[in-house]
């Protein structure tokens, strides 16, 4: 047997790992990262789009940016949708749902860009070096990150998870920042510095958070079935309430609850629960 024959065997019969065993046609990373572009573009033109425009230009400008980018992304989430519906659907059926998704994405634009608005000025708040909002979004890491999490956040939330997790992979490769689009973040969140951050599926984070670089909000134990499967879907990711501020290299496992205006300090090593206005140091956790 040739190798060529060899690796079809094994592809197409042997060990077919393909979706249901049939999907051939994936979500595109390039087409993805080209929608991400605009998507950037058409929220923020002068950041990311032209650096000058004609007073009237900035709305055309803006418009084609979206339109560019939903026109590759309806195709996209046609895609992902053969992997996020539980039974197979036919191509009408996908499209037709691709294109309600779509609709809800395009209509949650504005709030996207005001919630990134927040972020972005909680960044130059928090940040003393910081001199500027444009710095924060030309040059901070944890910009990158959250943007794009916003979007994959919104498509996820909407059911078309395979490209909100290449979305969120996309992110991770840049920025070395690891969310879950899954994790649910309230306004005002600021990553500083942020290469190694890792926030689970199942987490919550509140407003006005701040977290550092090498932050783990992740899960203690996973559930498993009697036949030795993970449970999937279940709370096990940390729940951060307002106004806390995690600092380098703390890790936070399990379905536990950091409260409000909380300090978790470097390095901390967390698997209980603290009160609202805790000071949480190394030297003062002490398990038995």
């Amino acid at each position: 047997m040739g190798v060529v024959e060899g690796l079809r065997t094994s592809r197409e019969i042997t060990h077919n790992i393909r979706h249901r065993g049939l999907v051939r046609e994936l979500p595109s990373r390039t087409s993805l990262q080209l929608i991400l572009d605009a998507l950037c573009a058409a929220l923020f033109p002068t950041h990311f789009g032209q650096a000058l425009f004609a007073e009237m230009a900035i709305d055309d400008y803006v418009a084609e940016r979206i339109a560019s980018a939903l026109h590759l992304l309806h195709d996209q989430i046609q895609r992902s949708l053969q992997f996020d519906l539980p039974e197979p659907r036919n191509d009408a059926e996908l499209k037709q749902r691709a294109k309600l998704i779509l609709d809800e994405f395009e209509d949650q634009l504005p709030v996207i860009r005001g919630l990134l608005v927040s972020d972005f000025q909680a960044a130059y708040r928090g940040d003393p070096a910081a001199e500027s909002i444009a710095e924060i979004v030309l040059c901070y890491r944890g910009t990158i990150a959250i943007i794009y999490h916003r979007f994959a956040r919104q498509l996820y939330a909407s059911g078309a998870r395979l490209i909100a997790r290449l979305i969120a992979d996309i992110a991770q490769e840049s920025t070395a920042i690891d969310i879950h689009p899954g994790a649910r973040i309230g306004e005002s969140f600021f990553i500083d510095h942020g290469a190694g951050v890792v926030i689970g599926q199942t987490a919550v984070i509140g407003r006005n958070v701040r977290l550092y670089q090498a932050v783990t909000l992740g899960a203690k134990r996973f559930e498993e079935r009697p036949d030795g499967s993970l449970v999937k879907g279940q709370p096990r990711h940390p729940v951060i309430e307002d106004n806390v501020v995690i600092y380098a290299g703390a890790t936070i496992l399990g379905r536990i609850t950091i409260g409000h205006d909380s300090v978790i300090g470097g390095n901390v090593w967390l698997t209980q629960s603290v009160p609202p206005h805790s000071n949480i140091t190394q030297a003062q956790i002490q398990y038995t």
